[in-house]
């Protein structure tokens, strides 16, 4: 595929799902640590979530970094928005703020349910 078809076919995963995690292996089977972690939280979070594998296409792999001019997978969209890599994810998943963002876009989370 192209640069241009690369390109279209993510912003088709980040527009058709409410999230979508760019990863290395599966959520099934995460094959690096930085996305076993968002997989953990996203698990923990139950919401549903799209997964790509980044490792079965280079071309994909590459094209999320320029898509997202971010330049390390895993890669997290929620409701069309790029919100991070794992750092962040893991940083906004303890202040409580990706509760609140999935919250504010009307994704189902289990935040509601966890003690204070």
């Amino acid at each position: 595929m192209s640069e241009q078809e690369i390109h279209d076919w993510i912003g088709k995963q980040v527009a058709s799902n409410d999230i979508v995690l760019f990863m290395k292996g599966s959520k099934q089977f995460p094959q690096c640590g930085f996305s076993s972690q968002v997989v953990q939280i996203l698990e923990y979070l139950d919401v549903d979530y799209s997964d790509v594998n980044v490792l079965d296409d280079m071309s994909v792999r590459e094209g999320v970094k320029a898509y997202s001019n971010w330049p390390t997978v895993p890669q997290l969209y929620i409701k069309g928005e790029f919100v991070g890599g794992c750092d962040i994810i893991r940083e906004m998943f303890q202040d409580g703020e990706l509760q609140q963002l999935l919250t504010s876009k009307d994704i189902k989370n289990n935040a509601q349910t966890m003690p204070a």
